[in-house]
Order: structure tokens, then sequence, then C-alpha cells
């Protein structure tokens, strides 16, 4: 047959079959597959005996088969065939029931139109049942097939209606192709694409194809009415110049009335945005739910790199990305589409770009409130570790010495009347532990902080310092902005570092000379230690640079050791606020 009407026959068929196929090899609705590739093997077969004339009936059976039993049979088995519920076995027998009884009346067209509209109707209702009552990818896929299935048949009815063509009429016929097709889709690929955006897309086009039509159309009948029946050809572009004016408003409304009927009511923007802005908070997961419920989406989170921050919402098919804060990685909110919308709407964008900002500032405050606490839980250990290690001295050292003491003054008093000399023994070694405890004493207030540093200062306690070295040094000290009120933390720091790094330049490098520099600036005190010898392995990874680094990151400053243009140097950072 080679006729427009037998050429969109055959594709409709071929699709039918090769849609089959692809169920078969995947082994993802084989039933519904076999139904499909007899369903399209059989129409080729009837179209083929129409098309040579060498019998017309059984074409004609053939096609009833195929457009009545066979294809309603693989709608029912999509995408697996059930039997669990009466309603089930009614549908079944609603769809495949009328195509049994046309197999009978073949040659009344009156009847098989009938028996085309029950069975129409079956499916229509079995599609809002098994929509109803199931879930997960069989709903996905059913989603597929029901919507394309109404806007092919919608698309095809309306060319037939609008046209007596054969070639338009043939093409109404080929859209039915979609159905098959979208079977395959359903299964296969289910989440390619948001099909019921797809639908609403293509039945305002529809809708507003008719609608113009009926105005030309209606505007031309006017125009006989009147008494012009060839109306010139300036004239009918007047008419179709106003229709085409109304189109984009029409369009617009018909959407925004198709949106709510299926997909409920979106917000205003305006409203959205003052909401959001108002009521968004300090904590993430609410200011996101606040996000969420303003512009009525499925999901929104908020994610840097691979972390995901926070999160609303369950994850959704299409999402789509804004960037927060160009940080490295970057904090990226990201959005799901909302039913029906294959992009992110101007509004919700406009609504996103007004609130990026506050996010921002949330995500900043939630770190710095995440790093206080973490430095809160470091003073915290420091603390307690101070505190064990002042226990520990008190107990292990000081305290055995005091007590010594005591029972040699108890012993010297019991001596003093009968053996005044070995009484005298006595007191010289109470005296000698005295010495010793008064050091152990010392020793514990030196590891708190230095008592030269209340005494002389910075710098001049550094020099006092640097001249008690067992090697001679020469120590030039330079010396920037104010130090004498600096935070007690930052000058502990800073005499240790600057002690610690002299130590090792007196013990390993041999150039007898150092270089102290401590500029105060107005965020930082920046301490630097040169020396003028070759490098050595005194600024490898030790005990030394180990305490150095404990201490500049328990004030949250940096510090680096290592070779330097002239020599060895140390650079560190104290931030002065911590």
């Amino acid at each position: 047959m080679t006729d427009p009407l037998g050429l969109a026959g055959a594709f409709v068929s071929l699709a039918a079959a090769v849609s089959g196929l692809l169920l078969i090899h995947t082994r993802t609705a084989q039933i519904c597959g076999w139904l499909l590739v007899g369903a399209g093997g059989t129409a080729l077969l009837g179209l083929w005996l129409l098309g040579a004339g060498s019998d017309v009936t059984a074409g004609r059976l053939l096609l009833v088969v195929a457009g009545l039993v066979l294809f309603p049979a693989s709608l029912w088995a999509y995408p697996a065939p059930r039997w669990r519920h009466t309603t089930d076995v009614l549908l079944a027998a609603g769809l495949v029931g009328p195509g049994l009884v046309g197999c009978f009346y073949t040659q009344d067209g009156g009847v098989l139109i009938t028996m085309g509209i029950v069975a129409f109707l079956s499916l229509v209702a079995q599609m809002w049942w098994r929509l109803e009552t199931s879930e997960g990818p069989a709903r996905s896929a059913l989603v597929w097939v029901s919507l394309t299935t109404a806007v092919a048949v919608l698309l095809s009815l309306t060319l037939q209606f609008v046209t007596t063509n054969d070639a338009v009429f043939a093409m109404s016929v080929g859209i039915l192709a979609a159905i098959p097709m979208s079977m395959a889709v359903g299964c296969l690929r289910p989440d390619s694409v948001d099909v019921r955006g797809l639908v609403v897309g293509a039945s305002v086009a529809v809708a507003l194809t008719v609608g113009y039509l009926a105005y030309f159309m209606t505007a031309v009948a006017l125009l006989d009415v009147i008494g012009v029946p060839q109306a010139p050809p300036a004239a009918l572009a007047a008419i179709g110049l106003l229709g085409s004016l109304a189109v984009h408003p029409a369009g617009s409304i018909l959407r925004g009335v198709m949106d709510q009927l299926l997909f409920g009511t979106r917000p205003d923007p305006l409203d959205a945005a003052t909401r959001v802005i108002d009521t968004i908070g300090t904590d993430p997961d609410e200011a996101l739910a606040t996000i969420r419920s303003a512009l009525a989406l499925p999901y929104v989170g908020l994610r840097r790199g691979d972390d995901l921050l926070a999160v609303s919402g369950e994850p959704v098919m299409h999402v789509r990305r804004m960037t927060v804060e160009s940080t490295e990685p970057a904090t990226v909110l990201e959005v799901g589409l909302r039913p029906g919308d294959l992009r992110l709407p101007p509004s919700d964008s406009r609504v996103l770009r007004l609130v990026s900002p506050l996010m921002a500032q949330l995500v900043r405050a939630t770190d710095l409130s995440l790093a206080l606490q973490q430095s809160r839980a470091k003073a915290i250990t420091g603390i307690a570790d101070e505190r064990r290690r002042l226990r520990n001295e008190l107990h292990d050292d000081l305290g055995p010495t005091l007590t010594g003491i005591a029972m040699s003054t108890d012993a010297a008093r019991n001596l003093v009347a009968t053996d005044p000399v070995a009484a005298d023994e006595l007191l010289h070694t109470v005296r000698r532990d005295i010495s010793a405890a008064i050091a152990q004493v010392r020793n514990i207030v030196y590891g708190m902080r230095p008592p030269a540093l209340d005494e002389l200062g910075l710098v001049d306690a550094l020099g006092q310092w640097s001249r008690s070295l067992d090697r001679e040094l020469d120590v030039t000290f330079h010396v920037r902005g104010e130090l004498a009120t600096l935070p007690a933390s930052v000058e502990v720091a800073a005499y240790r570092i600057v002690t610690e790094s002299l130590t090792n330049v007196a013990r390993h490098c041999g150039s007898g000379s150092a270089v102290v520099t401590l500029d105060r600036r107005r965020d930082a005190l920046h301490v630097l230690i040169t020396d003028s010898g070759p490098p050595t392995t005194a600024w490898t990874a030790g005990v030394g640079l180990a305490s150095m680094r404990e201490r500049v990151t328990e004030l949250g400053g940096t510090l680096s050791a290592g070779p330097g243009p002239g020599g060895g140097e140390v650079r560190a950072a104290l931030p002065l606020s911590v």
C-alpha cells in the first residue's frame, strides 16, 4: 500500500514492533513486548494484504486483531499484567472484549467505531486505576504512557477534525506511533525527561492552534454572512494579525490554568521573596525548609563540593544549581524542579538570586559557629591538660618534697635537746630541700607564664633569655608597633616560638647570629626569626617545631619554618583577636 494512510499505518506498526523488541531484549516488560511485536507484525501483514488486493477480508481482520485486540492487550500488560483485584480483570475484559467482538464485524464500520470507543474508555479507566494503585518505577512508566497517549489522541482527533486532506489525515494516524514509543521509553529511560512538562507544553500548543483556527474560520464565515464571500488578502492578513496578538497572552493564561489544575497553585514571586527574607532564620535546615515552602519546591539542598550541608524535601529527577558562594570548593544551592517544569521559572530564579546573599551569610555564620565550637573544645582540652600537668607536678614533684621537709623538721625538733649537731645537719637538709621546692615552684610558674614577661616585657625578656644561652649567640631585635598591650596568650606564644627558634639556631646552625623581628599590625603579631648560617636539619619536623606549631594552631595563626634566602627562617602570624 503506497497511499499516505497506508504509509502512516506501516509507520505505527513498525514503531510498535521495534518498541516491543526493545522491551523483550532488555527483559523489562516481556509480555507487553511480545504483544507489541504481535500487534506490529499483524498490522504490517494486514496492510500488505490490503495493498496487494489479494485478500481484503483477511487484511481487514488482521488490522482489527492488531488494533483492537493485541495492542489494547499490550497496554493492559504494561509494564506488567495484574490480576490482584477484580477491577483489573474487569478492565482487561473491557480492553480486549470489544476487539474480539469487532473480529466478527470487520465489514461493519459502525460496529468497529463503537467497539473502538468502548476500548478507549476502558483504557482511560485502566490508566486511572493503575496510576492510583501503582508506585515507584511502575508508576513512572504509566505516567509516560498515560500522558503521551492523551496528547497523541488529542492531536490526532484535532487534525482529523480541522481538515479532510488525505495527507493530514495520514499524519493524524502517524502521530499514534508515539504511544508504543512512550511505552519503551517509560520502561527503559523513565527519568530522561519530565514528560509532564512536555505534556503541558504540547497541550497548550494544540489548544492555541485549535483556538486560532476556530477564530480565523469564524471571522471568514462572518465576512461571508455580511456579504463578503471572497475576502481580499489584506482583510485576511488583518484578521490573522489580530488573532496573533492574542496568542501569547492566551498561552500564558492557558499554561497557568493547566499548571494549577495539574500541579497546584504556584506561589507569587514577590510574596515568596518577602516571606523567605523575613523568616530565613539562622539554621540552614530551617532556611531551606522556608525556601521550599515559599516557592512550593519539591527539594532544596545546600552543597559544598561533595558534602551536603543541609537539605529539605526528597531528591527529584531534575535539579538546577545556583552558586551561593564562590569559595573553593564552591557552595551551591540545589533546587528540584516542580512537576511540569522543564526549567526553573524566571520568577523563582529572581527570588533565589535575592536569597543567595543571605544564604552565603548563613553559610559563613555556620562556619564561624563551627569554628567557635572547635576553638572552645580546644580551649577546654587545653585547660584540662594544663590542670592535669599542674596536678602531676604538684602531686609527684612538689608534694613529696614538702612532705620530706615536714618530716625532717619534726626530726630536727626532736633532736634539738639531745643531739644539737644532728639537728643542725637536719636543718641544713631542710634548707636544701626548701631551695629545691622553690625551684620547682618557679618551674611550675614558668611553665604557665614566664615571670620575665611580667617583669621586663616581651622584648627585654627575650633579650635576657638570649644572653643566658650556654652558647654565645648575637641576637638583634627589630620591633615595629606597640607590644606592651599584646594579649597574654599571644605574648606567651611569641616568647615560646622565639626561644625555641633561637635554641635551634644556637645548637645546630653555627652562624653565631640571628635576627628577631616582631611586627605588630592591625590584626596580628608577625614574628620572623632568621639566621645567617647554611641550611641544616634544624628546621625539619621535630619536637621543637611540633610544639611551636601547636601553639600557633591554638591561636588560629600560621607557621612556616625552613631554609630562607640567607639561611634558616621561621615565620609566624599570631592573630590578636583570639
